[in-house]
């Protein structure tokens, strides 16, 4: 087993952990990250093709009042537009009766969008990594607590540093990961009730040579009846390559990719007519499935249990573990202006 040596281990290469890295990368810290799957990102997924417009399978949306964010776009000198919802949005309230394009009203609060994908934030957090810092293929299985720092393993790697943080959803960290001594049980029932954002959403994506919603129709949907409750216009920010983004309810991800697929088109198709069922690519991510993101419960969470509770806001292990993440934050938990804010919370007990 091959052992690593690092000041500070880093689990999860999503936001908080790229951040909390790029937040460290002055002080002469040596920062390790290791991730499980084979690419960066976490819950943040823009899928690229060289013909299309980016398919944002995660995160996409932020406001104005996403300080954090915005503040770390604007450093890393990243675009931003604003999503596109048009003046109309075709509205569908019950079963029984027909779909309706109705007036919207004016959007104070408008909500924004990564100029070519957000997975561009991503990448230029990783472009401030060396390549030794980045560790992919790596599970971890067990952090334990040792007099000269802690011990982290994966089945391939030994990792011993000062101190780790876990920016794993918390559910997903206390179900796939042994820590010894064992966590205090305040932590451990607080964090296997605690939501995992977007865990149960479905994304979905279809990419198309024109935006023909946008010719007496709207690409913004809202829908009552389903299976898409809301999709949106999600061509790119040149407007050359067009696309409608929305999400699927949560209750089909057990059903096949081609079931799912013809769910879709038929209510599309009560929209666009056939001309729905022209589009060039489709694409969806499962968030439920996806065994990086989301780890089942052990009784029934709401929406939101918990996120953003004061627990988080403690390290363990005698101060060596800190467990941070969108879902610890103390303002917009989920969000990713969360992920940014633990991020510097994080590092600013660190550097105390």
């Amino acid at each position: 087993m091959k052992l690593i040596k690092s000041d500070i281990v880093i689990i999860g290469a999503g936001l908080t952990g790229l951040t909390i890295a790029y937040l460290l990368r002055k002080q002469n810290i040596s920062v390790k990250i290791v991730e499980a799957r084979e690419r960066i990102g976490g819950r943040i997924h823009t899928k690229y093709s060289d013909t299309l417009a980016p398919q944002e399978m995660g995160a996409t949306w932020f406001g104005s009042k996403h300080t954090a964010l915005v503040a770390l776009l604007n450093e890393l000198n990243l675009g931003v537009f604003k999503q596109e919802l048009g003046g109309k949005a075709i509205y569908e309230a019950i079963s029984t009766s027909p779909p309706q394009l109705v007036a919207l009203p004016p959007n104070n609060e408008p909500s924004y969008r990564i100029q070519g994908g957000t997975t561009t934030l991503i990448q230029a957090l990783r472009n401030q990594l060396d390549d030794n810092q980045l560790f992919f293929n790596q599970t971890i299985e067990t952090i334990e607590n040792q007099v000269d720092g802690v011990s982290i393993q994966s089945k391939t790697h030994h990792f011993k540093a000062s101190k780790v943080i876990s920016t794993l959803p918390p559910n997903l960290f206390l179900n796939t990961i042994s820590v010894t001594p064992p966590l205090p049980d305040s932590i451990v029932t607080v964090g296997k009730q605690t939501h995992t954002w977007m865990g149960e959403s479905i994304k979905i994506s279809l990419t198309y040579k024109t935006p023909f919603w946008r010719t007496n129709s709207s690409g913004t949907i809202v829908s009552n009846v389903g299976p898409i409750p809301e999709m949106y216009d999600h061509s790119n920010f040149e407007n050359n390559r067009f696309c409608l983004k929305g999400f699927l309810n949560g209750t089909y991800f057990s059903i096949k990719k081609a079931e799912r697929l013809e769910l879709i088109m038929k209510q599309v198709e009560k929209y666009y007519g056939s001309q729905a069922r022209d589009f060039l690519t489709y694409e969806e991510t499962v968030w439920r499935n996806e065994k990086f993101t989301f780890s089942d419960y052990e009784s029934h969470i709401l929406p939101h249990q918990n996120n953003g509770h004061p627990i988080f806001r403690q390290a363990f292990l005698d101060g060596k573990l800190w467990i941070a993440g969108s879902e610890t934050a103390d303002k917009f938990p989920g969000y990713m202006d969360g992920a940014v804010r633990s991020a510097k919370f994080v590092v600013a007990y660190l550097q105390a």
